[in-house]
């Protein structure tokens, strides 16, 4: 190297210490240190007790682990495709030439900007079962409403409303999408004769499936750490029917101290959703369209 050359290295290296410390200490290391606590018995106040495999072998007799990883396998099945579809939906909606359209997109934007915990506490109001408006609006029509966030049936639709209601992050990306896509290509369809669904399968889902295949990793990441709105508003009850896996991983940290096992149902908790990111990322060549792309 030239001593220009080392200079400019030496310059770069400077600037970029902070984020190279930072990353070693708050990113790097609590990952390592986060395995090697998932082979052992820790509980933060004493040493750490080696077990190998111990924690991996417990939690497969877990039944709390089963219970919640099927309640979080419950919300992404049923909470990913509404995200994405109401998401889709509404930018539909406000891809349309209307007076006061940036109004209508703001209104719609709003809810995604108000912070997860007072939205939360926000609708375990709304939802209560003595005083909340929803069943005292039932009430006035003879209808006796529902337990919502009290009743084991209704706890996880009750989230997945609390949960959806702000879609305007994932719709201003749709909204961006669906007005990248070439007027031309939906006068050629017309000209050919094409109806709107037709226009709308052949023509818009090609053009913005790389926004829907961003929007479903990213969404699928976030559904696998449903937390804070089960957290505040049910604490994993009633009998256990909103346990989430992100839940009752803090639950073992930050609860019961057994830091240990909640290592170790983070690294599962990984690896699966590594594996399932790898099976989306695999099949991602058969549907998703970048422009100008040849085959």
């Amino acid at each position: 190297m030239t001593r220009l050359e080392r200079y400019n290295l030496r310059n770069g290296l400077i600037f970029v210490s902070p984020w190279i410390i930072g990353f070693l200490i708050f990113i790097l290391y609590p990952i390592i240190a986060s395995f090697y606590y998932s082979l052992t018995d820790y509980n933060i106040l004493q040493p750490p007790r080696w077990v190998g495999l111990g924690n991996y072998r417990r939690l497969l007799e877990d039944r709390l682990f089963w219970v919640s990883l099927e309640n979080t396998l419950f919300m992404i099945l049923f909470g990913l495709p509404m995200s994405i579809i109401g998401s889709l939906g509404v930018a539909l909606l406000l891809n349309s030439k209307v007076k006061a359209m940036s109004v209508h997109r703001t209104i719609f934007y709003l809810p995604s900007v108000i912070p997860e915990v007072a939205a939360a506490i926000l609708w375990a109001w709304i939802l209560n079962p003595m005083h909340g408006p929803i069943n005292t609006l039932l009430q006035n029509f003879g209808i006796s409403g529902p337990g919502w966030l009290t009743d084991p049936t209704w706890s996880k639709p009750s989230l997945l409303l609390m949960s959806l209601w702000g879609l305007g992050a994932g719709m201003i990306m749709y909204l961006a999408g669906l007005q990248d896509v070439p007027e031309q290509l939906y006068e050629s369809a017309k000209l050919d004769g094409a109806g709107a669904w037709h226009r709308f399968w052949c023509i818009t889902l090609p053009m913005i499936s790389p926004i829907i295949f961003f929007n479903l990793v990213m969404g699928l990441i976030g559904w696998f750490g449903f937390f804070t709105t089960a957290f505040i508003a049910t604490g994993g009850g009633p009998a256990y029917s909103t346990l989430l896996y992100a839940l009752y991983i803090y639950q073992n940290a930050f609860i019961f101290f057994e830091m240990g096992y909640a290592s170790a149902l983070a690294w599962i908790f990984f690896v699966i959703v590594l594996a399932t990111t790898l099976v989306i990322f695999k099949t991602s060549a058969r549907w998703v369209y970048y422009g100008g792309e040849t085959k």
